[in-house]
């Protein structure tokens, strides 16, 4: 079966970082899982949720004999149907004697195994009974991380000294600061501190120093009918999405096995995002074979409030940035007070799960829609119940899965699916989904084209064949229907998005892939060339030619070549290319370790941009676009200063060719040059 993963981010950060694993260990990682890359990801995208657990996991790995279904999820290179398997196994067989065991398991293949076994481990589990409080302190594995970061280059909110104009309040200095407790994956306890930059430090408008604050304390497993409590900040994953889904999700990419959601459950918090959490109390309680998440949650969100003629207060606008830098941004600062309550009931039975999710959402104001014509369904209101059926199934070679879900005073939405092994060497999924225009939810993520939940029809199909070990190849086609106005869209829509990916690798050395991927949407028509159509089609076109080496056991490299096509009808075409050079070095004692990227981009304006991962820092990673032209580089080094002190650097610059300045407004840079640094302390004890 197709190596599933949806994570390439947090996975390929942790090849750089992890001392414990091998350096051949690593190299696999990142090579292994390159196919799941992700499109058009946030520039600056918080994997800190992932990579915490995995590294937890890496110390202490998951013990195979207790672990459930949520736990499993927190691999996220496992699929539902790999996960379904591997539980059925266990219960069919008895609990597992060794690691070797895995490889009679049908859908685990090779590859997936490989990558178990660095976060799985078989041993007798740990009874709450013989764990006392000092152990907790003296045993745990515990982390303090400090961050500083800045760009160089002026910008202009900076240099505004006027009052009474907008201006950003605090320094271009980011800080954040990150603890961690874990205790045999048992008891975590963490604390996050984050400053942005422009935002006020220890000032008259920022007293308290960080302008985010976020922990939580988690006990697991207390006993056979407590199996979690959270207190603080925890997010919320179940069913396909279509009500609760805090926290990281990824839309369609070359994993197609991606289009079934496996929901954690209930989740300690630990991103340092400032929306799409919650905050207050949650636990997980089982009742022979029911499991029971209630949920209660009060947040302040930041937004625009102005008072109503009623005496009460409107919430117009809901910021969910985080950013608060201008005093406008400040002004709006927790302006707004969220309470979120409900809970979940899910029922098992060997292969069947059934769950039901209940969530009620309210504000301290009323929440007033737009004005324009797209808006006309969103909600509005203070406050909004939804309701919602999931399901999971495995009969043979097959899963199915699915959610209906129901807004009161609003529309529904269903999905549902299947991913079927066909043959040992192919597998398909075909996932439907219907969400209408009137379907209102603050917290959904499932798949779509679309940005949010709602307003959308469509089918979407994928294969995945391996004729042989060293050969696989993934494509997908998305059919999808808008049935109501969008932004920037007058009329109801449609589209497709196909992706084809061809794969041929050497083991444990290299790999060499061809990417193409189309997409067809529909947009309105500028003004002065409209006619009896009100949308005019928008064809983008992406081919991609990368290839991998690992050319001693110090060096590596990666190439990457891209192009892309922007269509517009009876609009000027755009086209733009980026080629890119990547070589890691890492030292045969593993204490230093060293990656740099030289890239080359030119593209006819921002419509032919043309996305690309960037590793990082730990913690830290991002998709930046690269979009005119220009030169863009980067360099990365750890130091191993002690055997448990790491201290990580980077610098970052990009050049732009006949440019006087970079972005606008406040972001304004004067000049042809962006860069910035990042360094970072991590001890651990």
């Amino acid at each position: 079966m197709v190596f599933r993963c949806g994570i390439y981010i947090a996975l390929s950060l942790l090849c750089v970082t992890l001392p414990c694993f091998s350096q051949q260990e690593a190299v696999d990682l990142e090579e292994l899982l390159m196919e799941a890359l992700p499109e058009e990801l946030s520039e600056d995208v918080d994997m800190s949720e992932v990579i915490d657990r995995l590294l937890d996991y890496q110390k202490k790995p998951l013990n195979l004999n207790t672990a459930d279904e949520k736990q499993l999820a927190d691999l996220v290179f496992l699929s539902p149907k790999q996960i379904e398997s591997l539980l059925y196994h266990r219960m069919i067989a008895g609990e597992f004697l060794s690691i070797l065991e895995l490889q009679g398991i049908r859908d685990l293949d090779f590859q997936t195994i490989q990558l178990l076994r660095l976060f799985v481990d078989v041993k007798p589990p740990v009874l709450w009974k013989n764990l006392k409080t000092k152990d907790v302190w003296k045993e745990a594995d515990q982390m303090i991380l400090l961050r500083y970061g800045r760009m160089i280059e002026k910008q202009q909110g900076y240099m505004i000294e006027d009052e009474n104009r907008s201006r950003y309040l605090g320094d271009p200095n980011r800080y954040s600061v990150r603890y961690r407790l874990n205790y045999d994956n048992k008891i975590r306890l963490a604390l996050n501190m984050e400053k942005d930059a422009g935002e006020p430090f220890f000032q008259e408008k920022q007293r308290l120093g960080f302008d985010f604050y976020s922990g939580h304390l988690a006990v697991q497993e207390i006993n056979r009918h407590v199996k979690q409590i959270v207190v603080g900040d925890y997010a919320l994953q179940f069913g396909q999405g279509l009500i609760l889904w805090n926290g990281l999700s990824f839309g369609k990419s070359a994993w197609i096995s991606s289009a079934a959601r496996q929901g954690r459950g209930l989740v300690p918090y630990s991103s340092m995002n400032e929306s799409n959490f919650h905050r207050g109390i949650s636990g997980t309680f089982a009742l022979g074979q029911f499991e029971v998440t209630p949920f209660v949650s009060y947040n302040r969100l930041s937004g625009k409030v102005e008072p109503s003629e009623e005496g009460g207060a409107t919430i117009t606008t809901i910021n969910y940035s985080g950013l608060h830098r201008t005093p406008t941004e400040q002004s709006y600062r927790k302006a707004i007070g969220q309470l979120n309550y409900g809970t979940n009931i899910a029922y098992s039975y060997q292969r069947l799960k059934v769950g039901l999710t209940y969530l009620s959402t309210s504000f301290t104001g009323t929440v007033e829609r737009g004005t324009n014509l797209y808006q006309q369904f969103d909600f509005e209101g203070k406050s909004l119940q939804q309701l919602g059926l999931h399901y999971n199934y495995t009969y043979r070679n097959l899963y199915l899965f699915g959610e209906a879900a129901k807004s009161f005073g609003g529309g529904s939405a269903v999905n549902s699916g299947i991913l079927a092994s066909l043959h040992p060497k192919l597998s398909a999924v075909v996932h439907y989904r219907n969400y209408a225009r009137d379907y209102r939810q603050f917290y959904a993520r499932s798949l779509g084209e679309g940005s949010q939940v709602g307003n959308e029809k469509g089918v979407y199909s994928g294969l995945v064949y391996h004729p042989s070990r060293k050969i696989e190849w993934v494509a997908y086609m998305d059919v999808f229907h808008f049935p109501w106005l969008r932004y920037r869209v007058d009329a109801p829509s449609q589209g497709t998005d196909f992706l084809t990916q061809f794969t041929y690798s050497w083991y444990k050395k290299g790999a060499i892939k061809v990417r193409y991927r189309q997409r067809l949407r529909q947009e309105n028509l500028l003004p002065d060339t409209r006619h009896e159509n009100l949308l005019a089609d928008v064809v983008r076109n992406q081919l991609r030619l990368e290839f991998q080496y690992k050319w001693s056991d110090t060096w590596s490299t990666r190439s990457r070549l891209e192009g892309s096509r922007y269509d517009k009808e009876q609009e000027e075409n755009a086209r733009g290319w980026l080629i890119y050079q990547d070589v890691a070095w890492r030292g045969l004692r593993g204490k230093v370790q060293s990656n740099v990227r030289m890239a080359f981009f030119d593209t006819q304006g921002y419509n032919a941009r043309i996305y690309a991962y960037e590793s990082n820092v730990l913690y830290a990673s991002g998709f930046p676009m690269y979009y005119d032209k220009g030169i863009r580089a980067y360099w990365n080094v750890r130091w191993r200063l002690l055997r448990k002190m790491d201290l990580w650097a980077r610098y970052a610059i990009t050049k732009y060719a006949d440019k006087e300045e970079i972005g606008s407004g406040l972001d304004r840079i004067d000049g042809d040059k962006r860069s910035d640094i990042t360094i970072q302390l991590r001890w651990q004890w």
